[in-house]
């Protein structure tokens, strides 16, 4: 696994999971609930699930128990199983962006490096369409914090 790489406007990691590029690219879409850190969420409820509909078009959202929704990202590309593109839709007060022009975007690829092994590159770009201030954000999700996808592999692993 490589450590977040932070360039100007955007953040980049990749890792290498013994898995199949098949159930890589579902565990880290379908199965997003398995391998989220627990305390990375915007619902006000206790959560009971985080969904990610499986096309473009879709979105990413959590539920809480009480069946409130909090939608955080639309998918914007999905293309099983080599690639997917969310929108960020999360501003710099960690709340939900409504106004798409001020979302940044996290592209996924996955590519098999083997028939049990995918090599996973992500890369979250535009953090500047968050406006003044931008930078902030783009160091949250560039710091070990942020986007690592040591829990993704975790998960790979045990299963």
């Amino acid at each position: 696994m490589t450590a977040p790489q932070v360039l100007e406007t955007s953040v980049h990691t990749s890792i290498t999971v013994d898995a199949p590029i098949e159930r890589a690219f579902n565990v880290f879409t379908e199965g997003i609930g398995t391998w989220w850190p627990p305390g990375h969420h915007l619902i006000e409820a206790e959560l009971a699930e985080m969904v990610f509909e499986p096309f473009a078009g879709g979105r990413v959202y959590d539920r809480g128990v009480d069946g409130s929704e909090c939608c955080w990202a639309r998918v914007l590309v999905f293309e099983p199983p080599s690639r997917v593109v969310i929108s960020w839709d999360i501003n710099l007060s960690w709340k939900v962006e409504s106004d798409h022009s001020k979302t940044s975007e996290v592209e996924v690829r996955f590519s098999a490096e083997g028939p049990d092994r995918t090599h996973v590159e992500l890369e979250h770009r535009n953090l500047d369409r968050h406006g003044e201030g931008w930078e902030q954000m783009r160091d949250a999700v560039g710091s070990p914090n942020g986007w690592s996808l040591v829990p993704f592999a975790e998960v790979l692993a045990r299963s």
